[in-house]
């Protein structure tokens, strides 16, 4: 699962300095909380991802392999539906 979460780490990393209309609205406005959501699962893929495990329970909560698939899920759900 560590490797699935750097990859989507990367994939984020990339997809959006290579495309970063992904992260605006039809209006060509930044969309924040879309980014929000996009780069929370990016920041969890990379901590979980390098093996890293917080010992605060709430930062191991937000940075675990279920915060990136939560992040990148309700952001593709947002981005979708919005």
């Amino acid at each position: 699962m560590q490797i699935l979460c750097l990859l989507i780490a990367l994939s984020i990393m990339v997809g959006g300095t290579a495309y970063p209309p992904l992260l605006m609205t039809t209006s060509g406005k930044v969309d924040h909380g879309l980014a929000t959501l996009v780069f929370w699962s990016m920041s969890a893929g990379f901590v979980y991802g390098v093996g890293f495990v917080p010992k605060n329970i709430v930062a191991r909560w937000l940075l675990s392999f279920w915060a990136c698939l939560v992040g990148l899920l309700v952001a593709g759900l947002l981005k979708l539906f919005l």
